[in-house]
């Protein structure tokens, strides 16, 4: 059996973060692991706390997983301060970890800030770079690029700039108006366009952890970048399309809608 292990918060809702994450893991037919960096009191209307894990104790979860029962791919999510970013940047090196995605978590879906001010410099220098594929929206992109994206070609730009800063890939996702439901993947290839269909659907609670996870379970299963990209966008796809809706603001999707003869009673 794949293993993959999330880096991430825990969202009590179990829309998005680390919830999301196992549900799109055992979606997928591969063994999920959790190492939790934050507690958050959240739901589909928004974020109201947030509880960072201790640096030492997030060396300890990930230290448990890897001694045990190592990943073939790890996606790293919300990490809301330097401290636990460097704790898993440290650990992750150690154990030389494969095929990492890091979704650069900044604001919740509901527009909470997630990333402390003085985390920004440590996730650009101890995450980014060690990840095997990077996953920002826009707003994200804009921040770590430094430039507003007003379009497609502002979307090329970014990401080629970023993949020659970071020498990592990066796929910008696209939404918030800009391109909707396209992304831009950049390697060594250069530019790739990972066209998509736009789904009228407001529950979008989790797509972005949904999304990353995806990608992680397919590089575990040993496909490309590309590969995965395009696999994991095919099931968030599918996952919108259920149009699964609960909660009084921006509910989550359905992860399970492939597997057959489940009832919502």
């Amino acid at each position: 059996m794949y293993k993959a292990l999330t880096i991430a918060g825990s969202d009590c809702s179990g829309g998005a973060g680390i919830q999301a994450d196992l549900k799109t893991m055992a979606a997928h037919g591969v063994y999920g692991m959790s190492v939790i960096t934050s507690l958050t009191a959240q739901n589909t209307t928004g974020v109201y706390g947030v509880l960072d894990a201790d640096p030492d104790f997030v060396k300890k979860q990930i230290d448990c997983v890897f001694e045990d029962i190592r990943p073939d791919a790890v996606k790293i999510g919300m990490v809301s301060n330097a401290g636990v970013i460097r704790a898993i940047s440290e650990r992750l090196a150690f154990y030389r970890a494969e095929n990492i995605v890091v979704d650069p978590v900044m604001v919740s879906t509901s527009g909470s800030r997630l990333l402390r001010e003085d985390a920004m410099e440590a996730l650009m220098s101890e995450l980014l770079t060690k990840a095997s594929v990077i996953t920002p929206n826009i707003p994200e992109t804009e921040v770590i690029w430094g430039h507003e994206i007003k379009g497609p070609d502002d979307m090329e730009k970014a990401a080629g700039e970023l993949y020659k800063m970071l020498k990592v890939n990066v796929l910008v996702k696209g939404g918030h108006d800009i391109n909707d439901a396209n992304d831009l993947l950049f390697t060594e290839n250069g530019p790739v366009w990972i066209y998509g269909r736009r789904i009228d659907n407001p529950n979008t609670h989790g797509t972005g952890c949904t999304l990353s996870s995806a990608i992680a379970c397919n590089l575990a299963f040993g496909k490309s970048i590309e590969e995965s990209v395009r696999a994991a966008k095919a099931y968030l796809s599918g996952a919108l399309s259920a149009m699964l809706d609960l909660g009084r603001g921006r509910g989550p999707m359905d992860h399970m809608f492939r597997i057959s003869g489940i009832k919502y009673l």
